[in-house]
């Protein structure tokens, strides 16, 4: 859509705010239309005087229409760069968190609040305001309960992957069980794609030692991301298979975890073969690991414990 004139703007901004629910209504529409694909108008309506305040209480609206409307005028703003620092002010997380904590917020509302954390959160500068502001316990307690199973689930982990990509807030992640939350969401049946968003949250964890030291004392890691190799999809696949290398890095019993698993040898065989680019090439390096590990048990005189690997 091609930028509209100033007038135009301001006209739906008063409007907005206007006492009839039919002219808000309206005029939001618009907003929204005309914000969704032009950097232009964005900006021009960032700059518009009490523009973002304005749409903030809107967002606070007991009409679910216009709660959902103001908030995805506030997503479209932040889809400019430049505009992001400011959204970012400590009301708007505070309110964003609000609606992710209240089981009252509407499903659409609750998508697009963790829509528009993610996308804020995508600036560095912006991180650890959502860190201090508790934004990263809200979410793990959100995808901890059962009502936001579901479609919602996924826009909080998106939220989540961008936020701990800051080392503190990993750390925060770590100790407010963000690592057992997200292992209870592989394991659950609520979709694959939930299963590889929640494992590729752990892999960033993992980049930290925090994360790493969480995971490798998780009870039962190792079979547990070796299922997930036999039985889910290849972005599941993908995340266990990176999981698990840089357990091995980390620790020999997580090796020997493996090596007692009779099916581990098949599973890395058939994903060597069967599997995505990325799989085959994790596979392999696990497969490299396990020979390493077996042949220096040959060698220390022990029983071998995973031949299978070496006749493969």
């Amino acid at each position: 859509m091609s930028t509209v004139v100033p007038e135009k703007i301001t006209l739906c901004l008063s409007e907005a705010q206007s006492e009839s629910h039919e002219t808000q209504e309206r005029a939001l529409r618009t907003l929204a239309s005309i914000t969704k694909v032009s950097p232009q108008n964005r900006s021009l309506l960032a700059q518009s005087e009490g523009a973002i305040p304005a749409f903030l209480t809107l967002s606070k609206s007991s009409s679910s229409i216009i709660q959902v409307l103001s908030l995805a005028i506030l997503f479209n703003l932040s889809l400019n760069p430049d505009l992001k620092k400011s959204l970012a002010d400590m009301e708007t997380i505070s309110h964003l968190n609000s609606m992710i904590a209240s089981p009252k917020t509407s499903p659409e509302s609750g998508r697009l609040a963790s829509s528009l954390v993610c996308s804020l959160a995508m600036l560095d500068k912006n991180k650890a305001k959502f860190g201090v502001a508790g934004t990263i316990q809200l979410l793990i307690e959100a995808i901890s309960r059962p009502d936001y199973r579901g479609l919602a689930t996924h826009h909080l982990l998106s939220s989540l992957a961008e936020l701990v990509q800051f080392h503190g807030n990993s750390t925060l992640a770590v100790r407010s069980g963000a690592i057992p939350a997200l292992i209870q969401v592989v394991e659950s049946t609520d979709g694959e794609d939930l299963a590889g968003t929640s494992l590729a949250v752990l892999c960033l964890l993992a980049r930290f030692d925090e994360g790493l030291n969480g995971l490798r004392k998780t009870e039962g890691i190792v079979s547990r991301m070796v299922n997930v190799l036999k039985g889910r999809c290849m972005l599941s696949k993908e995340g266990a298979a990176e999981i698990l290398i840089r357990l091995f890095d980390e620790s020999e019993g997580c090796v020997r975890d493996a090596m007692r698993l009779p099916e581990f040898s098949t599973v890395l065989a058939d994903l060597s073969v069967r599997g995505s680019a990325r799989a085959r090439e994790k596979a392999s390096l696990l497969m490299k690991k396990m020979m390493e590990a077996d042949l220096d048990s040959y060698v220390d005189g022990s029983t071998v414990l995973f031949p299978a690997l070496i006749e493969f």
